[in-house]
């Protein structure tokens, strides 16, 4: 999808500089060395290859603690923030994609079995918890998400990437992010993403796209309008949509959102 690529790049091109200035959490802490670190993340690499499958985790082969999961999380807290500062924006992206999924991954884990994610504390309690370790801190999944991630990066296709646990949510990879890798997985995760009709389609007859409320939550990151957020997602549908889109006239609904665990070892709940 060059157009989509493109536009990947053209975001992370645009977040350069802008973490250290942008990041309400980067108050001074102690200083801490350099520690030796693998951005093609093989702990995490090792647990998402074993634990998720069709785009879902395995919840309940992990449920009473995970080694190679709680290692990764530990060297991911034991990196200074000024070591990760001097990381290239594509490192430091997928680092903090990385770091929001591990952790979400395990808090769901610890509670698990749950029938919605937001059954962790209540809704949206879930995301407010200071569950994840980074930087000498303790930071919450919304602090990861807004106001590092959304904040000094400045692109769209995040949302294709962080995965809050619900199955409404993109899938998960078995892989971790690389900066190596940053583009293409984006641009892969945006098309898993908008290929799925419970979530995102397009009725070229009633001129109706219905996309997921993820587009509605964070409309100011796909575009200024109902017509530019369709702009953007229409080089992700098929030939024929993407025509009828671009030619205008559709209206925008949006699709119901599902908070019933990604759970790859239960069946989806009826709706």
């Amino acid at each position: 999808m060059p157009a989509a690529q493109s536009a990947i790049r053209l975001s992370l091109a645009a977040a350069l500089g802008l973490f250290a200035a942008c990041d309400p959490s980067a108050a001074p802490v102690p200083e801490r060395p350099a520690v030796p670190f693998d951005h093609d993340h093989p702990q995490l690499r090792a647990f998402l290859q074993q634990h998720v499958r069709h785009g879902m985790a395995d919840y309940a082969q992990f449920k009473e603690g995970n080694a190679t999961l709680d290692a990764y999380l530990a060297q991911v807290a034991q990196v200074p923030r000024a070591q990760f500062e001097g990381w290239t924006v594509p490192q430091r992206l997928a680092f903090l994609l990385n770091v929001y999924n591990a952790s979400m991954l395990r808090l769901a884990a610890r509670h698990y079995p749950l029938d919605e994610v937001t059954d962790i504390g209540g809704f949206g309690s879930v995301f407010k918890m200071p569950v994840v370790e980074l930087f000498a801190r303790k930071h919450s999944l919304d602090d990861v998400e807004h106001g590092m991630i959304r904040r000094q990066f400045r692109s769209p296709q995040v949302h294709f990437a962080l995965v809050c646990g619900a199955r409404s949510c993109p899938p998960l990879r078995n892989e971790p992010y690389t900066a190596a890798t940053l583009e293409t997985q984006f641009a892969d995760q945006a098309r898993q993403f908008l290929a799925d009709p419970k979530k995102n389609r397009v009725d070229v007859a009633r001129k109706v796209v219905h996309l997921s409320p993820i587009f509605k939550w964070f409309s100011e990151d796909f575009g200024k309008s109902d017509r530019e957020i369709i702009e953007f997602v229409a080089p992700h549908f098929s030939a024929e949509a993407a025509a009828a889109l671009r030619a205008g006239g559709f209206s925008l609904q949006y699709t119901d959102y599902d908070w019933s665990l990604n759970d790859a070892s239960a069946a989806p709940r009826e709706k």
